[in-house]
């Protein structure tokens, strides 16, 4: 009799873009055959969700002091000392085959203390980079060049991991540089070819093999659906540009909406989901705000009736707001950033380079009053991120790196 293989996936949440590929991937696994745990940092957020062999990391006073200490020295991922004790004598007693990280840039796990576990105990990793903080001295965006051959004098400490007074980004790339090497376990996963690409000249190099998985969607969720939203809306005679974030800032490109509010013709609607009472101070009258939702059939009313998704992001890996508008029927103009660009073909979308506006502005008025795309074709490029397919291959993965 074979027994039941242990997975443990461990991300910053259980919620949001990568919770969720989280937990779908899971549960994938769980119908494989797999035993699987997910861990993520205890939070107001998280700790609404009650999932199958859910793992809460920490403890709130532990995370907080972390953090500030962090935010003070520069240093994230290198306190949490008491949380990462606790969660690695869970992990002992889980005793798992394979140990599969997602995010780790929260301030919820000590790296160096987590890290040593899995070599001491030579467990098969991966880990899936939905961002750079895996190899930068410190931050999750790409702003400059720096984490290529080390960081250090970094000119963006403001940014999140923010770091209040030192700058300790060559020390931290140093170390994670020693660290990662010396583990000669781990798959490096990422969802964008261009991610991959970067991974291969960063800190990491060739010393871990590098797999290209994309991120999935709910095909059976996304579809092109009825919809009332635009006659709610009083917009059924006008172009509605659609843009869905999470959150809003600079990066998501909330100043770019701003502009286009201003330069956009009286026959065009921007709206936008995911913002709240903070960004709505920041909009103009003109930009129809939708709060955020945790409701996916709502999106996708939102989506189904829209003229043309936009994505104008400048930190970006491969956003599933693009596939799940495409899903919809929906054309996507994105700028060129990051794996963007990927998501699309030549038949359901294009891009702009990254933080031309007057380009975007023109492409968007080409796209709606001349309709080149097809919503059979948008439809049909989706088709090729079905989250069953790309969680099969994670799987597969598994049972790789566990044969072996």
């Amino acid at each position: 009799m074979l027994l039941m293989k242990t997975i443990v996936e461990v991300n910053s949440n259980n919620y949001a873009s990568t919770g969720n590929i989280v937990l779908n991937i899971a549960k994938r696994a769980r119908q494989e055959g797999f035993k699987v745990y997910t861990c993520c940092r205890k939070s107001r957020v998280g700790l609404r969700y009650r999932y199958e062999d859910q793992i809460y990391i920490g403890t709130w006073l532990d995370r907080v002091i972390s953090e500030r200490l962090s935010y003070i020295f520069g240093l994230n991922g290198y306190f949490n000392v008491i949380n990462t004790w606790l969660f690695i004598n869970k992990l002992k007693k889980i005793k798992p085959d394979l140990i599969h990280i997602h995010s780790m840039c929260d301030n919820y796990l000590n790296v160096d203390m987590f890290f040593s576990y899995i070599r001491k105990n030579k467990i098969p990793t991966i880990w899936t980079l939905h961002d750079n903080w895996a190899f930068t001295g410190r931050c999750a965006q790409f702003r400059c060049e720096k984490w290529a051959q080390g960081c250090g004098n970094c000119p963006h400490l403001e940014y999140f991991p923010a770091s209040l007074f030192l700058d300790n980004t060559a020390k931290v790339w140093k170390k994670r540089e020693k660290l990662y090497n010396s583990i000669h376990t781990m798959t490096i996963v990422t969802p964008s070819k261009w991610l991959s690409d970067l991974v291969r000249i960063s800190l990491f190099k060739e010393n871990h093999p590098i797999k290209v998985i994309n991120n999935g969607i709910n095909l059976d969720i996304f579809r092109p659906v009825e919809s009332s939203f635009r006659k709610d809306h009083q917009i059924e005679d006008k172009h509605m540009i659609l843009a869905v974030a999470y959150f809003w800032d600079a990066g998501k490109g909330l100043y770019v909406f701003k502009e286009l509010a201003k330069r956009l013709p009286e026959n065009y609607q921007i709206v936008m989901v995911g913002t709240n009472d903070e960004t709505d101070k920041e909009l103009p009258d003109n930009i129809v705000s939708i709060h955020k939702t945790y409701n996916q059939e709502e999106l996708v009313k939102i989506y189904s009736c829209a003229d043309l998704f936009v994505n104008p992001t400048t930190d970006e890996n491969f956003p599933t707001v693009n596939m799940e508008a495409l899903a919809c029927g929906l054309p996507v103009l994105t700028y060129a950033t990051g794996g963007c660009a990927e998501i699309i073909d030549e038949n359901s979308g294009s891009s702009v380079l990254s933080g031309d506006i007057d380009a975007l502005e023109k492409e968007i008025i080409r796209i709606c009053e001349t309709k080149p795309y097809k919503k059979e074709d948008c439809i049909n490029r989706a088709s090729g991120f079905n989250m069953n397919d790309k969680f099969q291959e994670y799987v597969k993965l598994y049972n790789e790196l566990l044969d072996r």
